[in-house]
């Protein structure tokens, strides 16, 4: 179990600092519904998370020989995802804003302050479960969680919900902000918005290229 844990969490913490779900829900503080919607984002981006982790540990653990060597396929799935995530970063690096220009807000953002608490945790499930990005990291989570443990069944479950709890930090984050330093918050939720935003590709850039690495450096090793 602690294998597992231990190989998911650099993972975890990937997904934890992801710009974009941090800034829905910094959104989602400063509109009519702060409370409820920011509540229910955070569940479903919990449960999503938690689900395609599991889902993806459950299945490529299911896959894996009865035998006491590391299986062949968590290397050359290692290195895959590896590539994918390097890939990612280049194009995540290449698409960012040049000096001076503020980079455009995604469209789906004007909405946040018509959003019913259904609304908003659907906008969880997108950005944890169904974002290529985030998806992606997901996915190489649960890999890391069957490959240290292929045929426990009880690691493979803490270890998920191990995973989506430090995942969801970064979005419980500004709710803990908004909840606890009173009048301080809506200045420092909206720093926190701005400076996101404007530097998400970067963030993500260098995340993706740190994990990317790791992976591909873990997969070939284990060839």
């Amino acid at each position: 179990m602690g294998a597992a844990i231990g190989q998911s969490l650099p993972v975890a913490v990937g997904v934890l600092i992801s710009p974009l779900p941090i800034v829905a829900v910094v959104l989602m503080l400063v509109s009519g519904r702060a409370k409820a919607n920011a509540f229910s984002f955070l569940v479903g981006w919990f449960v999503a998370v938690g689900a395609v982790t599991l889902l993806v540990a459950t299945l490529a653990g299911a896959a894996t020989p009865d035998d006491d060597g590391p299986p062949l396929w968590a290397a050359i799935l290692k290195i895959i995802l590896g590539v994918l995530l390097l890939l990612l970063a280049v194009k995540q690096w290449r698409g960012r804003p040049r000096a001076g220009v503020e980079p455009p807000a995604p469209t789906w953002m004007a909405a946040i302050d018509a959003f019913t608490p259904v609304k908003a945790a659907g906008l969880a499930v997108l950005l944890g479960a169904v974002n290529p990005k985030n998806l992606l990291l997901v996915v190489s989570g649960g890999a890391a969680i069957a490959s240290a443990a292929p045929a426990d069944t009880n690691a493979q479950v803490v270890a998920s919900v191990v995973f989506a709890l430090v995942a969801s930090l970064g979005v419980a984050t500004p709710v803990f902000i908004y909840l606890f330093m009173g009048s301080r918050a809506a200045t420092m939720l909206d720093e926190l918005k701005a400076w996101m935003i404007h530097n998400n590709a970067v963030i993500m850039a260098v995340l993706l290229l740190v994990l990317g690495a790791k992976m591909l450096g873990d997969g070939i090793s284990a060839l």
